[in-house]
């Protein structure tokens, strides 16, 4: 029998780990909720910019605006989550008897998005059986998120949520997700992270973001593909893409013949690429309207309301390598553990290392994490995330200029072997009149061998 004190600490440790888990399972049922609402967060805008054009004196309506002004807005009836049609035309849109007499701009906010949403909801159930929470069929060591993001995310799946008499609620199926009673106010905040979302599909995911896929993902493939010019398949090398996103580069990775892993922490994320990679059945299944939230910047109506269809190619058929997976959570928690030291033949990061508290720890990690003689490529700024966060003065930040952040890489045993600057955007519309642009640093180092660095010393 334990001391009283151990069992005392046992107790406080599974305290500890219950409160977590519960703010983990509020955290995610917050961001399904968020994809839940998508639908009528649009259509609020879309009431939002008509009360503005009906504002407008009639001598000052010397255009067509993308709107149907002879009507109501709210004639055009009640959103419903519908399950597209087996007949293979997924996004088909509601009648126009059903749905009232809509304007396009109406059609595009309240129409195949509301499909894809409501698709994403039905396949949270199976979650924990994908790869994208358990990190199943990697041999490239084990996932700390694996086993528990599983258990996590079953149970939120299950949405727990109490009734009047205070008694536990379980939805039996995905379907009961759509039930408004289970759905729960939505912050603004939370409807920008899923526009950003769908701006990160057309990244990743479209024809459209293959220009901006080439600026960013067919530097770091060429690297690869020169660095490791003859893979075998009976041991691949491996390669881990911390801050994965959608999970295309991983993909890529995977079909140029690594056992690669894609880690990801943002849930908002995590959801989308599961559904991308597990959920879809062929190239062009679903189209959404990417840019319908964007009156800024607009060549015109016609470029605003322009539908993007996705995924370009299908996942499942692209030539994956056996052991592909994505793995959910902190990149610095998962990594950290023992068992993920000297694991990694390559870590690629794009658009990730100024996603840090603290650069420096990132670094570290990286290195522990690489073979001897392994290699990290990286391209992207150093727009530090966390740099703004005023009047929160426990908020760690790390803002280091390119030049320090080199000095920490070879004071953790790398040596740079190539290094370039090249600009590329990052989720920006192609036909907005505003282009944002980086001058990324693009870089591959190596990791010396313990040897070698002690030689240099």
């Amino acid at each position: 029998m334990k001391p009283r004190q151990e069992q005392e600490e046992d107790e406080e440790r599974l305290r500890q780990r219950k409160l977590e888990e519960s703010l983990e399972i509020k955290s995610l049922r917050r961001i399904i909720s968020a994809y839940l609402n998508y639908p009528e967060a649009a259509e609020e805008d879309v009431k939002r910019y008509e009360r503005s054009f009906r504002k407008l004196p009639p001598s000052h309506k010397a255009f067509e605006p993308p709107l149907d002004m002879s009507q109501d807005i709210d004639d055009c009836g009640e959103l419903h989550f519908e399950r597209p049609p087996n007949d293979g035309n997924v996004c088909s849109h509601e009648s126009t008897t059903a749905r009232g007499s809509c304007s396009k701009l109406d059609e595009a906010c309240c129409g195949e998005p509301s499909n894809v949403m409501s698709k994403l909801a039905e396949g949270l159930t199976a979650i924990e059986e994908m790869q994208i929470e358990g990190c199943h069929g990697s041999d490239a060591g084990s996932c700390l998120a694996g086993e528990e993001n599983n258990k996590m995310a079953a149970e939120c799946c299950g949405n727990h949520v109490s009734d009047s008499n205070g008694n536990v609620m379980v939805p039996s199926s995905p379907r009961d997700w759509l039930d408004p009673s289970f759905q729960l106010h939505v912050p603004l905040v939370d409807v920008d992270k899923v526009r950003c979302v769908i701006r990160n599909i057309v990244r990743d995911w479209a024809a459209e973001g293959q220009k901006e896929r080439d600026q960013c993902y067919k530097p770091i493939l060429e690297e690869l593909n020169s660095l490791f010019p003859s893979l075998c398949n009976k041991s691949p090398p491996t390669c881990l893409v911390p801050g994965a996103g959608l999970g295309r580069l991983a993909l890529e990775i995977s079909c140029l013949g690594f056992v690669s892993q894609g880690n990801e922490f943002s849930y908002y994320m995590m959801i989308c690429s599961s559904f991308i990679l597990n959920q879809t059945q062929n190239a062009g299944e679903w189209t959404i309207y990417p840019w319908i939230h964007s009156n800024c910047n607009s060549l015109s109506d016609s470029d605003q309301l322009r539908p993007v269809s996705f995924p370009d190619i299908h996942p499942a058929s692209a030539g994956i390598t056996e052991g592909f997976s994505m793995c959910g959570g902190d990149f610095v928690e998962v990594y950290s553990d023992p068992s993920q030291v000297g694991v990694w033949d390559a870590v690629v990061t794009c658009f990730f290392i100024d996603t840090a508290h603290n650069i420096v720890e990132y670094i570290e990690i990286i290195s522990r994490i690489l073979k001897d003689g392994g290699v990290w490529i990286n391209l992207g700024p150093l727009l530090y995330h966390f740099a703004d966060m005023y009047g929160q003065e426990d908020e760690m930040s790390i803002e280091l200029s390119l030049e320090d952040v080199k000095c920490v890489a070879f004071h953790y045993g790398f040596e740079v072997e190539k290094e370039k600057t090249i600009e590329t955007t990052y989720t920006t519309n192609p036909r907005s009149m505003m282009q944002n642009r980086y001058f990324a640093a693009f870089w591959t180092m190596r990791k010396k061998s313990a040897a070698a660095e002690k030689h240099s010393t």
